[in-house]
């Protein structure tokens, strides 16, 4: 468990009064101050909390560092009668640095947690002033955590906060949260979120995205389990989603190399165009050879009907018949010379 000196900044400004927020801005923000004091210190007893507001006349540091629930408590109830003004977001920062340059135990490490409910004025809603804080925080190893809700969510894709923490990060030790107004608890949300997940033993890879806020389905938790009440169930889904991946995975690698390989292996095949037609050549040939001595047979056969003046009609019967040999072709020509003799005498 971490651990840490923190110093709890919270949003007192004439627009903690409105009540998008159950049952308004600034109650839902005491509770969920009361969740981080109660997570930070139950998570190592060396811990500890220190509180201020940043609106009304200006920065004022209340609780200094603290391991009681109670001091925590008094500060808040004192801070409820002083909302007004305007929030002055770098102010406030540099006087939290300052009060935990003086922390009591040198051991601990420096963490400032913002609630930001209102929009951003003056120097804080300046990026480059507000990149060249951030960097001097990095600097002297202050990580910070921001919690925007209510009219402190930026509009449009570009992030002063978001920037903010970018350039105050160093190794994910520092976080953004927004938070939209709906049906769930403010402080739920920062419970079930990486600014605590350290504090809780949970990994934060498991706490799904913290800038998303609450989504659609699954309490907008990871597969649809809380790591906060299941943090074993949560892990063993997360373990599994990547080794099913990396089956996946390794099973497409072999599936195209198999296929690679064996293209390359595969001999090539023959055209069909020169090897279709030699096939047939021989039987094509012993089909000619009866029909070309048909034809010499017709022939000769024709020859002898007109030299005898007979129809034509004969030889093509004959030829329509059964084959005959040489021998009976000569003797029917013999036969049919003779009777053409005896009919001239």
């Amino acid at each position: 468990m971490p651990l840490e000196a923190t110093l709890i900044v919270v949003d007192n400004s004439e627009y903690m009064r409105n009540g998008d927020y159950h049952p308004n801005r600034f109650q839902a923000q005491s509770d969920a101050v009361t969740t981080l004091f109660q997570t930070k210190v139950d998570s190592n007893p060396e811990n500890t909390v220190g509180f201020m507001t940043m609106a009304a006349k200006g920065p004022e540091v209340l609780v200094t560092h603290t391991k009681d629930l109670g001091q925590i408590l008094g500060a808040i109830h004192s801070s409820q009668d002083k909302i007004g003004g305007v929030a002055d977001i770098p102010t406030a920062i540099a006087v939290a640095q300052l009060a935990l340059k003086h922390r009591s135990n040198k051991h601990l490490r420096q963490r400032i947690v913002v609630f930001v409910g209102s929009p951003l004025e003056g120097q804080g809603a300046d990026e480059k002033y507000m990149v060249r804080l951030a960097k001097k925080l990095k600097k002297n190893n202050v990580a910070v955590d921001f919690v925007a809700f209510g009219d402190g969510i930026e509009e449009g894709e570009r992030s002063v906060l978001r920037t903010f923490v970018d350039n105050a990060n160093s190794g994910d030790n520092s976080h953004y949260l927004a938070v939209p107004p709906g049906t769930h608890l403010l402080s739920d949300m920062i419970l079930n979120s990486p600014l605590l997940a350290g504090d809780r033993g949970i990994p934060e890879e498991a706490m799904g995205d913290s800038a998303a806020g609450p989504a659609a389905g699954g309490g907008g938790f990871e597969f649809g389990v809380d790591p906060s009440l299941d943090p074993e169930l949560a892990m063993a889904l997360r373990m599994s989603m990547e080794e099913e991946q990396a089956r996946q995975a390794a099973a497409a690698q072999a599936t195209g190399s198999g296929a690679a390989s064996s293209s390359a292996s595969a001999p090539a095949p023959a055209p069909p165009a020169a090897s279709t037609p030699s096939a047939p050549a021989p039987a094509a040939a012993a089909a000619t050879a009866p029909e070309d001595e048909e034809d010499e047979e017709a022939m000769l056969q024709r020859a002898l009907a007109m030299s005898q003046g007979q129809d034509v009609e004969m030889a093509d019967h004959s030829a329509g018949g059964e084959e005959e040999s040489e021998e009976d072709a000569i003797k029917r020509a013999i036969e049919m010379s003779m009777k053409g003799d005896q009919h001239q005498k």
